[in-house]
């Protein structure tokens, strides 16, 4: 089982994630047939709370745009249990078909990696931000242009930008465009799939300090895709980990930052980059690849590339467990080893 089940006693759960899986069936010949799988999403359990940013970490390849895509139904998931809370009920978003789905989704929202393509080009900035109110039938009219109007100033652009088309912005305008169309349903939930990899440094910080207001003004919640953990130590309140399809630690930020458990993400942290000059970086590059999420190793995933592992982790696969006070990680020698921080 990867993550944890259920929200602690603090905090209150909007989202929760139960056994979520995803597995793109691997075809041979003519006839297609199903010789095996990749599994990209593998048994996960979260839960994000009212206000709160879960960042979910790790490399490219380990499943973290699948898992959001899957939350949001972009992708149709293999199993599982994806429960969104709306007024006083909880929904299962993947029990929901046609009109049943489409009734949720202006409770959840999705902001793209790619400011460029996510945006049509031949539509303009009205009529790419009131699409979610008209599709949704919230609003007719007059009120329709004043929705996005507020919309678009909320995100820090203007009534002069309404009609203009997206190459006539930079690539922070345009992921401002992009928030702005998430926003305008007033959504619940966005699921932010790296949205700020694509932009230079200074555009970024610019960005995260946007979502941060915008998450403070309206109540959001977030779950932040990214494999840069600076980004991610920024704008964080929890962050897991993931690895071949699971999480392998999931913890508040700070604690995943100061005192992580997990070797995985131990060597994570030595890449990132501190502003310091007296600091001697002490990187730990891993040896090899990303496992195959189609052939994954025996007993514990990471083990081909752990410098800590032994004989049971090649043997047993790892049980997830409460390290301390909502820390959880799935490693058999967590509790000995004295791994190394960022700070």
């Amino acid at each position: 089982m990867s993550g944890p089940t259920s929200n602690p006693t603090t905090g209150q759960a909007i989202l929760k994630v139960h056994g979520l899986s995803k597995y793109f069936p691997i075809t041979k010949g003519l006839m297609k047939k199903v010789t095996g799988h990749v599994r990209a999403v593998d048994d996960v359990n979260l839960y994000v709370n009212a206000g709160e940013t879960l960042s979910i970490v790790g490399e490219s390849g380990s499943g973290k745009t699948t898992l959001g895509r899957c939350i949001v139904r972009a992708i149709e998931p293999t199993c599982g249990q994806v429960e969104l809370q709306i007024g006083d009920q909880w929904i299962d978003l993947t029990a929901l078909k046609g009109e049943g789905l489409r009734a949720v989704r202006r409770h959840f929202h999705m902001i793209f990696q790619d400011p460029y393509s996510s945006l049509n080009p031949r539509m303009t900035v009205f009529d790419i931000i009131k699409e979610p109110l008209v599709y949704n039938g919230l609003a007719h009219g007059d009120e329709v242009r004043r929705i996005v109007l507020e919309t678009l100033k909320r995100v820090g652009l203007e009534e002069r930008h309404l009609y203009r088309y997206p190459h006539a912005f930079s690539g922070g305008q345009r992921q401002r465009i992009g928030i702005a169309r998430s926003l305008v349903c007033n959504p619940k939930l966005i699921v932010c799939d790296e949205p700020v990899s694509a932009l230079d440094v200074s555009i970024q910080a610019q960005i995260l300090n946007l979502l941060k207001e915008l998450q403070h003004d309206l109540n959001l919640s977030y779950l932040f895709i990214a494999h840069d953990l600076a980004v991610v130590e920024h704008i964080s309140n929890r962050v897991a980990v993931m690895y071949v399809g699971k999480i392998v630690e999931l913890a508040k930020s700070d604690e995943v930052f100061s005192s992580p458990r997990h070797p995985y993400t131990e060597a994570l942290l030595s890449s990132v980059l501190l502003p310091d000059p007296n600091h001697k970086a002490q990187r730990m590059v891993l040896q090899g690849e990303i496992a195959n999420p189609a052939h994954p190793p025996s007993g514990c995933s990471f083990h081909p590339r752990c410098r800590y592992a032994t004989e049971k982790c090649k043997l047993e696969v790892p049980q997830w467990r409460e390290i301390s006070p909502e820390h959880f990680v799935a490693c058999h020698h967590a509790a000995e080893l004295q791994l190394k921080s960022m700070i």
